[in-house]
């Protein structure tokens, strides 16, 4: 059934996975034929006007929209993973996480110097790991004309870390 907000395709599940957090499930968006088509339509148009050659998404769900994204603009598709995942030879950029550090990687031919690169992922929250994939592209010579997200959880501030870029959500939650 067709809802009238894409927040309302999204469940909300308290306490999870510790007590005080309201975890956001994406996979009820996207289980959804409307749901899924107005996400990737929400995020299509986010890059209406803006000029790029390549869709990178980060894993795992931002393959997903990144992925439908560059089918439906004709445009390439880059994966970043977490370390260890590509089979050629990499870049990696190591970033900050609550408890610890993560790497995520690129493979070091996606990317040709003054390319222009969107970067898509379902979720913005602290921001590390859209920050990382941010210097992964540079690294390579390319330049992120935009950020695009299903969602937002603003109130984790990860905006800030981006914000020498062009950021847009579809959904933003204004807690955590």
């Amino acid at each position: 059934m067709k809802k009238e907000h894409l927040a309302d395709y999204v469940l909300s599940i308290p306490d999870f996975p510790e007590k005080g957090i309201i975890f956001r499930d994406i996979t009820s968006l996207i289980q959804d034929p409307d749901g899924l088509k107005d996400s990737v339509d929400g995020l299509i148009h986010s890059l209406k006007g803006i000029d790029f050659d390549l869709v990178i998404g980060l894993e795992s769900r931002g393959f997903i929209f990144g992925t439908a994204i560059a089918y439906e603009m004709h445009k390439g598709f880059v994966p970043v993973r977490k370390k260890g995942k590509l089979p050629r030879e990499t870049v990696s950029v190591a970033y900050d996480l609550e408890y610890g550090k993560a790497e995520v990687e690129i493979h070091k031919d996606a990317i040709q110097k003054g390319m222009k690169v969107v970067i898509v992922d379902d979720l913005i929250a602290t921001g590390g790991t859209l920050e990382a994939a941010c210097k992964l592209v540079e690294k390579l010579g390319g330049e992120v004309v935009k950020i695009s997200v299903v969602m937002e959880l603003a109130g984790l501030e990860g905006r800030k870390k981006l914000a020498g870029y062009e950021l847009e959500s579809l959904i933003c939650y204004e807690g955590k």
